[in-house]
């Protein structure tokens, strides 16, 4: 059977390497003996309990070299080994579940401090989870409307607070929330909600902008000691508008000092790189005429446009874009890996279909798009299908795990997988 995996891993790594653009970059940190080169599938982890089908926002922490992702399928945060690549736990906590609706769904978003476990979830809920016990010890609710979820979330480790984000309200909130480094508890401390939000620095913009298509990753910047936010859409229709931006907030007033302004991306996954930069995954594809990009025949429509897929490197600063990534979009969760200096993005809505990008943090090259799988469509009225829209990375060996729901393109994947993707083992020469 192991023989069998092993064929079938080769097999699929080798189908899926020449579709990816060949990395110059190499490995900087692996206990593993991992070789640097093209990033290719190295195995796939089946997700015992109910077909994974719907999940959310994953974490690896890179002390205890796990990682947890939110399950919504199985009401559970998944947590695998990182060094064996196997499940070693799925941590329950009430969880909403998969509901047919993202947005009254749940577990959401997952950040570790430490042995807390921080989760969101549905009703407008986040608790912490003490990862010795397995135990709620702390939670609160942000006051959402009737049903809607606490989305995604990051954590100050300065201040020990929380920004969670309630993405499905209208307008959007997000809620600064303190947290008892000793037991863990919670407590409400301020709402922040993106309408009537002030200019931007160049002043291109009037105040009493509103955020139309929701509020997406936080990140908290160690250097500035503020929390950054992805805004999808300002003032717009609610999902093809071209303006969005990255918001600066003040985690002691809450304030939105500034609203960092992105064309044509809508913002969606933020990770923190080196220099005090951000990578902005942006979740929408345009094309090259500006306009939300579908796929069309040009055959019968003479006017079709072609798609410019973009992601961004923001100076967190200025909010200048010192880099604009082409290549790659259509992102939610995007990483930066610091054991290999590699952001990492996972492009669901990539043209062309879903991808894991891998671009270089220094020169903003993009290095590769290794293809990944989004669920097969089903007929409506049911739940839409699961998309590979997460992913979380192990500095340590440089693998990178990304949530599939079920499919049966990858081996052991019929009932939902983690793809673990990396630089092939160097080969012992014995002859």
């Amino acid at each position: 059977m192991l023989e069998k995996q092993s064929s079938l891993l080769h097999t699929l790594s080798a189908l899926l390497l020449p579709l990816g653009l060949l990395s110059a970059g190499a490995a900087l940190a692996d206990d593993d003996h991992e070789n640097g080169g093209p990033v290719r599938l190295i195995a796939t982890i089946p997700i015992p309990g109910a077909a994974m089908k719907t999940f959310d926002i994953s974490w690896v922490d890179a002390r205890s070299r796990l990682y947890f992702l939110a399950d919504r399928s199985n009401k559970a945060i998944d947590v695998i080994d990182t060094r064996r690549n196997v499940v070693v736990d799925q941590i329950t906590g009430g969880f909403a579940g998969a509901t047919g609706n993202n947005d009254t769904s749940g577990p959401n978003g997952v950040v570790v401090f430490g042995h807390w476990l921080f989760v969101t979830d549905a009703p407008s809920r986040v608790v912490t989870i003490d990862l010795r016990t397995k135990q709620i010890v702390g939670e609160v609710n942000t006051g959402g409307a009737a049903g809607l979820r606490a989305d995604e979330l990051a954590y100050d480790a300065r201040d020990g607070l929380i920004l969670a984000v309630n993405n499905a309200d209208a307008p959007p909130f997000a809620t600064l929330i303190k947290v008892d480094s000793n037991t863990g508890a919670l407590a409400v401390q301020k709402r922040i909600v993106f309408a009537d939000l002030a200019h931007d620095a160049q002043g291109s913009l009037p105040a009493g902008q509103v955020a139309t298509n929701g509020a997406e990753q936080p990140v908290w910047e160690p250097r500035s000691g503020r929390f950054y936010i992805s805004i999808p859409e300002l003032n717009g229709p609610g999902g093809t508008g071209p303006t969005g931006a990255v918001a600066r907030i003040n985690p002691g007033s809450g304030a939105v000092e500034q609203l960092h302004l992105v064309d044509h991306c809508q913002p969606a996954g933020l990770t923190v790189g080196p220099n005090e930069e951000l990578l902005v995954g942006c979740s929408v594809v345009f094309d090259t005429a500006g306009v939300a990009w579908s796929l069309a025949n040009p055959l019968t429509k003479p006017t079709a446009t072609t798609a410019a897929p973009i992601s961004i490197i923001m100076r967190a600063a200025t909010g200048e874009i010192r880099t604009q990534v082409t290549g790659v979009s259509g992102n939610d969760e995007v990483w930066f890996n610091h054991g290999d200096g590699h952001y990492y993005l996972a492009a669901r809505n990539q043209p062309g279909g879903p991808v894991l990008g891998v671009v270089d943090a220094r020169s903003g090259v993009l290095r590769q798009v290794i293809p990944t799988v989004n669920q097969a469509a089903v007929p409506s009225p049911s739940p839409q299908p699961g998309t590979a829209h997460s992913v979380a990375v192990d500095p340590t060996n440089n693998r990178a795990f990304v949530p599939l729901p079920t499919n049966n393109v990858f081996p052991n994947c019929l009932n939902g997988c983690i793809a673990v993707f990396g630089t092939p083992k160097r080969e012992r020469d014995d002859d």
